[in-house]
């Protein structure tokens, strides 16, 4: 069996920007940036697996290559101008592990990984594993921070994640040295019905479910009674799922998805249901991070 790093690399806010600017012009943005992605992967020794809409799939042959992949992605990607207002960004994922190759596709827990820390990358962040950032070099490794640990399907233990600073302004600089650790200061507010939180330092964690004693009380009689919580970790809001039935969260512009026993890092604007689709449901939670 072979290993490499598995990354992914998906647009956000193609969804807007085909609204804002029509099929013609959304759709040559987006092939401009799926040919910057490929040069990139082939500039650090990458091969790309596939493209998926505004998604690519590329695998290389070591954490340093994929790091450096997505590192000059998200500063190609940066010195674009705005599309009708639009400035997009990317959402990067990579994870070193062993492969299963065939067909010219690769398919395994790797690749799983892979694809589940670019679901909780947020606009123009790069999220790894613990695993594959202490296989990086010296230079990369202080170019990373710790975030948190998820718990992840088929695996025994939580998996830790690190962001990978590839900003070169003065802030991300501090943080790759280790000389000063900010976080930006952010709220979340929280509207179902005729309830309205806000989430702060001031008060940073919201229990949620169907019984009285939750911090917000869900009518759907889908919802659990300890459905899951809203909490902050550094600059970041993560909706954790403890359910029977999952959370169903819709983040504007992009597809519903589910959790189940997962964490999801808010981000933008959205919604989110207990135990069943927003389309079957008016028991809508709504957040907005601001």
């Amino acid at each position: 069996m072979n290993e490499g790093a598995v990354l992914f690399a998906d647009v956000s806010g193609s969804t807007k920007l085909y609204e804002t600017v029509g099929d013609a012009v959304a759709h040559a943005t987006i092939e401009t940036l799926i040919t910057l992605m490929r040069e990139r992967t082939t500039a650090s020794r990458g091969r790309v697996i596939k493209t998926i809409g505004d998604e690519i799939m590329a695998v290389f042959p070591a954490p340093n290559d994929a790091a450096d992949a997505a590192m000059e992605m998200q500063l190609g990607t940066g010195d674009m101008l705005p599309v009708g207002g639009n400035k997009l960004g990317l959402r990067i994922g990579f994870h070193f592990g062993p492969l299963v190759e065939r067909d010219g596709d690769v398919f395994g827990d790797t690749v799983n990984l892979a694809a589940r820390l670019t679901e909780l990358a947020s606009k123009g962040q790069i999220i790894t594993s613990r695993e594959t950032r202490d296989q990086l070099s010296p230079l990369l490794k202080n170019s990373s921070r710790r975030l948190y640990a998820i718990p992840v399907k088929g695996k025994a233990n939580e998996v830790e994640l690190y962001e990978m600073l590839w900003q070169t302004n003065v802030e991300a600089t501090q943080m790759a040295t280790r000389t000063v650790v900010r976080a930006k200061r952010t709220s979340l507010r929280i509207k179902y019905h005729e309830v309205d939180i806000t989430l702060s330092e001031e008060r940073p964690a919201l229990l949620m479910g169907r019984d009285q004693t939750a911090d917000l009380v869900i009518r759907d009689k889908m919802a659990s009674r300890s459905h899951g919580k809203i909490e902050q970790r550094l600059d970041k809001y993560v909706l954790s799922d403890h359910s029977a039935n999952g959370t169903f969260v819709t983040v504007e512009g992009e597809k519903e998805i589910l959790l189940r026993r997962e964490e999801f890092i808010l981000r933008g604007h959205g919604m989110i249901t207990f135990g069943q689709s927003r389309s079957g449901t008016e028991e809508v939670v709504e957040y907005f991070c601001e």
